[in-house]
C-alpha cells in the first residue's frame, strides 16, 4: 500500500521499520520538528526521522496542519492511508479524512482502558495483568475512534515502562503490517468502544514519581517500574535525590522510610505496608550502581530514614 506514516519516538520508528521491511510505499514521513536535546541542547533528530532518512524516505516536519498550505505535502502523496504512532501533534478532520482508508493509530494500550500520554506506565502503576495493543481508526476525540484489531500482552512481574514499552512496541509492528491488507480488502469490522470503560492515562511528572514510603510495598514496587527509565522514582536522602531503579517488596516492618537492614544483598526500607528490598539506585551526579557497588562507596546504616 502507499502509506502516510507519522510518528516521533522509538515507539514508532519501530512500526516504520516493519512497514517498510513488508514492502509497503512509504510516501511520506511525519515526525516532530527537531527539539534541543543533551547538555548542549543542540537540535536532535526524532528517532522516527533518523530511521526515515536512513531508509532514503521523504521527511516532513510540520509545527501545525491547521492550514491549506501545510497540509499539501499530505495531499500531493496520494496515499491510501495513514498510519499514526505516537506522533505527538494533533490531527486536523482534514487530515484524519484525507487518505481513502482514514487514519489508523498503533495505540499502546487495550483501549478504552488508558487513552492518553501516558499508558504504558499507567497500566504498571495500577497494576494490571496485561496490557497490549489497539489499531483504532482515529477521529477527533483523544484515542475515541472504533476499534480495528487488538492483540494482547501479559504484565511480567518484573517488567519496567522500559522493557514493556519494547514488547509493545515490536507487537505494535507485527500488527500494523497484518491490519494493512485486510483493511485494504474491506475484510474489517470497526467496533465502536464502549465510553463507560474508557480510562484515561495523563502524563507523567517527576513530582508523582517522589516515593512516599507511608504507601504499601507493592505500590512502591509498581511505581519503581513504572517510572523506569523516565522519571525515575526517587526519594530525598542526606538532603540530595536518590533514585532508585530496581526494587523487590520483601517482609519488614518498621516506621515507614526507615532502613532496617543495609547489605550486599539489597537495602531493605520500612513502607507503611510490608518492606521494599532496593536492588539499583542512583545518587545525584553518580551512576546506576547495584546496592552492593553503593554501599562500598557510602555505607547506609540500619536505622537511617529516607525521606526526614
Amino acid at each position: 500500500m502507499r502509506i502516510l506514516f507519522a510518528g516521533t519516538p522509538e515507539f514508532a520508528a519501530t512500526a516504520l521499520q516493519a512497514l517498510t521491511a513488508a514492502g509497503h510505499d512509504i510516501a511520506l514521513v511525519l515526525t516532530q520538528p527537531d527539539r534541543p536535546a543533551g547538555r548542549g541542547l543542540k537540535p536532535q533528530a526524532s528517532a522516527v526521522k533518523r530511521l526515515a532518512l536512513e531508509l532514503g524516505l521523504a521527511v516532513y516536519q510540520p509545527v501545525e496542519l491547521k492550514s491549506e498550505l501545510a497540509r499539501r505535502p499530505l495531499t500531493a502523496a496520494e496515499a491510501e492511508v495513514m498510519v499514526v504512532a505516537a506522533y505527538g501533534l494533533i490531527l486536523p478532520p482534514a487530515v484524519l479524512t484525507l487518505p481513502r482508508l482514514g487514519c489508523v493509530n498503533i495505540h499502546a494500550s487495550l483501549l478504552p482502558r488508558w487513552r492518553g500520554a501516558a499508558p504504558i506506565q499507567r497500566a504498571i502503576l495500577a497494576g494490571d495483568a496485561e496490557t497490549g495493543i489497539t489499531l483504532m481508526q482515529m477521529d477527533a476525540g483523544l484515542d475515541t475512534g472504533p476499534i480495528l484489531a487488538m492483540a494482547r500482552l501479559p504484565i511480567a512481574p518484573d517488567d519496567t515502562a522500559g522493557s514493556l514499552h519494547d514488547k509493545l512496541a515490536a507487537l505494535g509492528a507485527q500488527e500494523i503490517v497484518r491490519l494493512l491488507p485486510r483493511l485494504a480488502a474491506g475484510e474489517v469490522q470497526a467496533m465502536p468502544q464502549n465510553e463507560a470503560d474508557a480510562v484515561y492515562a495523563p502524563k507523567i511528572g517527576k513530582d508523582q514519581a517522589h516515593i512516599d514510603w507511608c504507601q504499601p510495598a507493592p505500590l512502591i514496587d509498581r511505581m519503581v517500574r513504572a517510572f523506569n527509565p523516565v522519571p525515575g522514582a526517587w526519594t530525598a536522602w542526606r538532603g540530595q535525590v536518590l533514585k532508585i531503579w530496581r526494587a523487590a517488596p520483601a517482609a519488614g516492618s518498621g516506621m515507614p522510610g526507615t532502613v532496617l537492614s543495609a547489605a550486599a544483598d539489597g537495602l531493605r526500607v520500612a513502607c507503611g505496608e510490608g518492606a521494599l528490598t532496593v536492588l539499583e539506585l542512583q545518587k545525584a551526579g553518580g551512576r546506576r550502581l547495584s546496592t552492593a557497588a553503593f554501599l562500598a562507596g557510602q555505607p547506609i546504616a540500619p536505622g537511617e530514614r529516607l525521606n526526614s
